[in-house]
């Protein structure tokens, strides 16, 4: 199943850029970077847990619509979860492979703001902690296939293709299956990127 989701975000991507070759294509470019990402929700303590440091790596086409407004599919793999400041210091460890869609507004040179939708589909997920000098750790099959969220920040285009951005991933879809829990993925991500 996970190896399908795969090719088809793999197919999305291809045919993003195939339609972007006939209209006002923006290039193709690689980013990757840091991630800070928490659970949210009503339901979750701000003392019963902090930022966990992640990573996300991957790809994007640019589509430019007019002048200074791009559409922007992308796909990567990112890392997230959260940590417990608990006496094991347990933590959740959440891989998933994002497919945002984001909409690039230029209002000046170099600067731009952007928002979208996304959709991640998970990879694998467990939970660790830390016992007696020994990190034990299981796979979960408590958190849902999918999750469904908003991304929202500010980028910079920097000479010769480099850009930096910083995002907010905002999760709508309860993360844990079976349950009630008013629990969501929430989280910063800070990246570079390269635009061919």
């Amino acid at each position: 199943m996970k190896k399908l989701l795969l090719i088809i975000a793999l197919g999305f991507i291809g045919i993003s850029a195939s339609q972007a070759q006939s209209e006002k294509l923006g290039g193709f470019g690689v980013r990757g970077g840091a991630s800070l990402f928490n659970f949210g929700g009503s339901d979750v303590s701000e003392n019963d847990y902090t930022n966990r440091v992640g990573f996300h790596v991957g790809g994007y086409t640019m589509l430019f619509m007019t002048e200074r407004l791009s559409l922007e599919p992308g796909l990567y793999y990112s890392v997230k979860g959260t940590q417990n400041d608990d006496f094991a210091d347990s933590r959740a460890i959440l891989n998933y492979l994002d497919i945002p869609v984001l909409f690039r507004m230029y209002p000046s040179e170099g600067i731009n703001i952007f928002a979208g939708p996304q959709i991640s589909f998970l990879m694998n997920s467990k939970f660790e902690g830390d016992f007696f000098g020994n990190t034990i750790s299981y796979d979960s099959d408590a958190i849902k296939e999918t999750d469904l969220g908003l991304v929202l920040g500010v980028g910079y285009n920097l000479p010769k293709g480099f850009n930096v951005q910083a995002s907010y991933d905002y999760g709508f879809t309860p993360i844990f299956k079976d349950s009630d829990a008013d629990v969501y993925n929430r989280g910063f991500k800070l990246s570079a990127g390269y635009t061919f």
